[in-house]
């Protein structure tokens, strides 16, 4: 039994970055004099500018939240039949294919990151086969040159759910400029929020034209309305918001990234615990902190850590588990098969998230290392 004792409070997986209130005040005040709350208004406008270039995106559309975003994506693009994507992610991914219609083909993953394995996507294509969603998994991200060679070769579209990837580069790159799409989420537990929300890049100014009717009922005028669409808009609060903790990003990123590195260097050589490294030519955003249990070696089981560490009001995450391939209206098809995805399989049985965010001290961490450290073999 560990000596260490439990924290006084909870320390939970995240806690959401805030603006400052005097700030949010004169914002607020400047939406009350203007008097107009949602509708495409002058925050939201204003907003998605500043996101297209702290993105470096050339069209950005911005959304209630995030999976709106990645069902309109859907839709923008007219996808129809199957689409492959990851089982190792979260619900909306593959629910966002299934609420347009969309079959979902998974695919397994790779060990080094997370993230859809390009070698096993060309079996999994088929006649029906119209996109392939990857998804950027704890900000690594997908290998985008093999993904959209393979996509390029068979005629299709790819959208990258980036939902864990904002702030992201790889080869000096932003990670929104890939595919033909890229979904980001704006909720109040990543790095950059408004609270709800989400945003779409694009680099085909049409589909930002498209995206943006959709998003409002279908409509393009006052006298036209061109398809059916949903009501999928930001309002002026949410956007104020975010255009307030936009300067905080990289300072929250900064702060992540030597969290992290505390992490990696406590527990470096832990019998049963590893972790991710930096990639190679990749600007990471350090969204998550996310360790692998190999329980013979550790000597208790990811769910016994998971559930011990409670006893310690430390609160982490078994995330992803279970896999979208595990969920009931998914676990028949043919591609969820447990045999066709035995690394995801592995890996959901062994990732725990740790808390992380800006706002933690060194010595909470070092705390949390120490009880972990002390629960080897108990």
């Amino acid at each position: 039994m560990s000596t260490v004792e439990p924290f006084a409070r909870p320390v939970y997986v995240t806690a959401p970055l805030l603006p400052d209130l005097t700030e949010l005040k004169a914002m607020l005040e400047a939406i009350w004099e203007n008097r107009q709350l949602t509708n495409n208004g002058k925050m939201a406008r204003l907003l998605e500018r500043e996101l297209a270039a702290f993105l470096r995106v050339q069209h950005l559309s911005l959304f209630s939240n995030g999976t709106t975003a990645l069902q309109l994506a859907c839709r923008v693009l007219r996808l129809h039949g199957e689409v492959i994507t990851t089982p190792f992610t979260f619900a909306a991914t593959s629910h966002a294919l299934y609420w347009n219609g969309l079959k979902p083909v998974f695919c397994d993953i790779e060990e080094e990151t997370f993230t859809m394995d390009p070698q096993k996507i060309e079996d999994l294509i088929s006649p029906e086969t119209t996109a392939i969603m990857p998804v950027h998994v704890f900000g690594n991200p997908c290998r985008t040159e093999e993904i959209e060679g393979i996509a390029q070769k068979h005629g299709l579209k790819v959208i990258y759910d980036a939902a864990h990837a904002f702030g992201v580069e790889v080869g000096g790159k932003p990670i929104g400029a890939f595919g033909d799409i890229s979904a980001f989420s704006f909720h109040a537990t990543k790095i950059y929020h408004t609270i709800e929300g989400g945003a779409l890049a694009f680099n085909n100014p049409y589909l930002k034209e498209r995206a943006d009717a959709l998003r409002n009922f279908g409509i393009k005028s006052e006298e036209s309305v061109t398809e059916p669409g949903i009501n999928g808009k930001l309002n002026e609060i949410q956007a104020a918001i975010g255009l307030l903790l936009l300067k905080s990003v990289p300072i929250e990123i900064e702060r992540r990234k030597e969290i992290t590195y505390l992490y990696r260097n406590l527990l470096q050589g832990v019998p049963g615990i590893s972790f991710g490294k930096d990639l190679e030519g990749v600007t990471h955003n350090y969204p998550y902190f996310v360790i692998q249990i190999n329980g013979e070696e550790f000597g208790i089981t990811r769910d016994q850590l998971h559930e011990k560490l409670k006893e310690y009001n430390i609160f982490t995450r078994k995330y992803f588990y279970p896999l979208c391939s595990h969920f009931p209206c998914y676990r028949n098809l043919p591609s969820a098969d447990k045999h066709n995805l035995p690394v995801a399989e592995r890996i959901a049985e062994q990732v725990l998230s740790l808390p992380l965010y800006g706002s933690m001290e060194n010595e909470d961490v070092e705390k949390i290392c120490d009880i972990i450290k002390s629960l080897r073999d108990m």
